[in-house]
This record gives structure tokens, C-alpha cells and sequence, in this order.
């Protein structure tokens, strides 16, 4: 776990655009609870135009990260950068991959402190000591990333249910053209 998590902070992302003549390089408008916006170029894999209105947690200039090195504005693809958008790994979280981006829930508002451990996206559990309940979609077109996958005996009694209400179907229609064939 990180030791010290100031300057970390949770950002609404407001929009997301692809750096001109950089492959995998994106700018993001985050709102992260300051007068203005900060800018962030990253290159993490799971940001992209999804990701506008989903929660992710940003250095901001002047937080230190956890190899010692202090968050400064700089430029990045030519576009300058004001922040340093986190992986799990960076904030001391066991799971998610390096470079790719964190996501918290939507009980994260702008500005609110990054949390000590990664939340859960489902809800089970609260995301700060005063938290509201979590919300489990993480942004628009994602709540299927999320979605819990039927176990085998969960998928055969799915398909013995489908089947069975197909053959109601199909009988309860058998008999209403078998009452119309009667004189």
C-alpha cells in the first residue's frame, strides 16, 4: 500500500481526445474538485471515449509517486499534461495491471482523497469509512465488464427453463388452432 496518498485525488473524466500523430496517446479533461479542469496524456489501454463520466483516481503536480518522483506539469506528445493518471500498482493496490487505469466507483466525487485499497465495483462493500452505498456501473457502455457470469448448473437450468417455456408456448398455440378446426 502507498504510504502517503496526498495529492491523489478521484476525477470525473469530461472528455477524451487522441494526441494528433500519437498512436496511443489520449488527452483527458478531468475534473478532480479544482477551479479548472486538469489534463492528463496517458497511453493506459482501457481509456478511451468510454471512459467519459467514469471515475479515475489522478496525481496531481506536486504529489509524489512511489518510485520518489514528484508530479510535475509537463509535456507529453507535445500536449501538455498537469497530472498523472494511476494504475493500481502505482497507489500500493493488490490486482489491475500496470498501465491501465484505475476506475472507482460512481460514490467518488471530484476531489474526494484516493482510497487506501481498491473498491469494489459491485457495491458489497463500502468504499470509505462515510460512504454511501456504491454504485455498481463505472460509466456508460462498462456495466457489462461487471456482470456476474452463470455458473454451469446456473446455464442448464436456464436453457431447461427456456425450453420448457418454448414448449408451453408451443402446445398452448396447438391447442387454440386444434379449437378452430372443430366445427
Amino acid at each position: 500500500m502507498a504510504e502517503d496518498l496526498s495529492g491523489y485525488l478521484a476525477g470525473l473524466v469530461l472528455s477524451c481526445e487522441e494526441v494528433p500523430k500519437k498512436d496511443k496517446l489520449k488527452k483527458l479533461s478531468i475534473d478532480v474538485g479544482a477551479a479548472e479542469p486538469v489534463d492528463v496524456v496517458t497511453n493506459a489501454g482501457n481509456v478511451g471515449t468510454r471512459t467519459v463520466g467514469c471515475r479515475v483516481v489522478v496525481a496531481t503536480v506536486g504529489s509524489e509517486l512511489r518510485d520518489g518522483e514528484k508530479v510535475k506539469k509537463t509535456s507529453v506528445g507535445g500536449v501538455s499534461s498537469t497530472g498523472v493518471l494511476c494504475d493500481g500498482p502505482m497507489l500500493g493496490w493488490s490486482g489491475g495491471g500496470a498501465g491501465t487505469a484505475v476506475l472507482l466507483p460512481d460514490a467518488f466525487n471530484p476531489g474526494d482523497p484516493c482510497p487506501r485499497s481498491r473498491p469494489r465495483l459491485d457495491g458489497a462493500a463500502a468504499a470509505s469509512p462515510a460512504a454511501a452505498p456504491v454504485a455498481k456501473s463505472t460509466g456508460p457502455g462498462v456495466d457489462s465488464l461487471f456482470e456476474k457470469k452463470l455458473s454451469k448448473e446456473e446455464k442448464k437450468a436456464a436453457l431447461a427453463a427456456k425450453r420448457a417455456a418454448k414448449k408451453a408456448a408451443k402446445e398452448a398455440g396447438g391447442d387454440e388452432r386444434g379449437d378452430e378446426d372443430e366445427p
